[in-house]
């Protein structure tokens, strides 16, 4: 299991370095192995930020990040377990090298001694299971290959290795919307043979597709979180409901969401779970009025 606990990240700001921007603010949340979860939030929300903490790309100012009870220590018994595959699958290629170079670079690191009878049958076996045609993309160039393709071939480097999470931060926000459905129907196939995937997406329709779980962020914070059909069956949090309403719908105006006539947070007493409070079983929300309020708590 994947756990964040009170994670925070600052950065240094200011001409002098003087100041501090709060990017990600006392975040918890756990990821089970079979389990998506997506983490949603407009852009500018720490989303791929706390992408990057988990995947050691970013330290972590406080709080704590563990693996099966373990504290994240990113290297090679690391990365065998929990992997990533990005918004822009071009820029993970280096254009002058075959696409299926980064197969070969999993085995110099990982599987050395690994003969070329076997590896090669990995691979083809790893591209196959990503719903692909070996003989249509191994041997090709990055710019010869789809978005889609690109993408899919990524995923396949990651299931080389003895993969327990997945973080997959935007992975089809460049993509048509038909390779966008191949991709989300992949991950599916994925969390069913007991992969975890923290699901990075701003798209709602895209988050509840895939997740059990749902994450909101707003402006580093966590505001509502829990079962994916009660966040947005019965959406507590005044963001979630914007978000919501944001949503385009043929032939229907945009009508802003209505406040809250009261706080789920307040009316419930306190928090229970780092400023959110659990209005029902695994649906937590925050405070409306954070982080104006002066009720939060540490």
């Amino acid at each position: 299991m994947l756990t964040l606990d009170h994670v925070t990240k600052t950065y240094r700001a200011g001409a002098f370095g003087g100041g501090s921007v709060t990017a990600v603010d006392r975040v918890s949340f756990t990821a089970e192995p079979g389990e998506v979860v997506s983490l949603i939030g407009e852009s500018g929300s720490g989303k791929s930020t706390i992408g990057r903490m988990i995947l050691g790309l970013t330290g972590v100012s406080s709080g704590s990040l563990t693996l099966d009870g373990r504290p994240v220590r990113p290297g090679k018994d690391f990365y065998r377990r929990v992997q990533g595959v990005f918004q822009d699958p071009f820029s993970c290629y280096n254009p002058v090298f075959r696409a299926d170079r980064v197969f070969s670079l999993v085995r110099r690191a990982y599987h050395p001694g690994v003969s070329d009878t076997e590896w090669a049958h990995r691979v083809e076996k790893a591209v196959r299971d990503v719903r692909l045609d070996p003989g249509q993309v191994l041997g090709r160039y990055p710019h010869q290959l789809s978005g889609g393709q690109l993408q899919r071939l990524l995923i396949a480097r990651a299931l080389l290795l003895d993969l327990s999470f997945l973080v997959a931060d935007e992975i089809t926000s460049m993509l048509d919307a038909s390779t966008r459905i191949d991709v989300l129907n992949l991950l599916a196939a994925l969390k069913e043979r007991g992969l975890g995937v923290l699901y990075i997406t701003h798209d709602l329709a895209l988050g509840t597709y895939l997740a059990e779980r749902t994450v909101v962020l707003r402006r580093g914070r966590v505001v509502e979180r829990g079962d994916t059909q009660k966040v947005f069956g019965n959406p507590l949090h005044p963001y979630t409901r914007t978000l919501l309403a944001a949503v385009p719908r043929l032939n229907t105006p945009w009508d802003p969401p209505q406040p809250l006539e009261s706080c789920a947070f307040h009316a419930g007493g306190g928090a229970t779970d780092t400023d959110l409070y659990e209005t029902e079983p695994d649906h937590f929300v925050a405070c409306a009025q954070l982080p104006d309020c002066g009720r939060t708590s540490a």
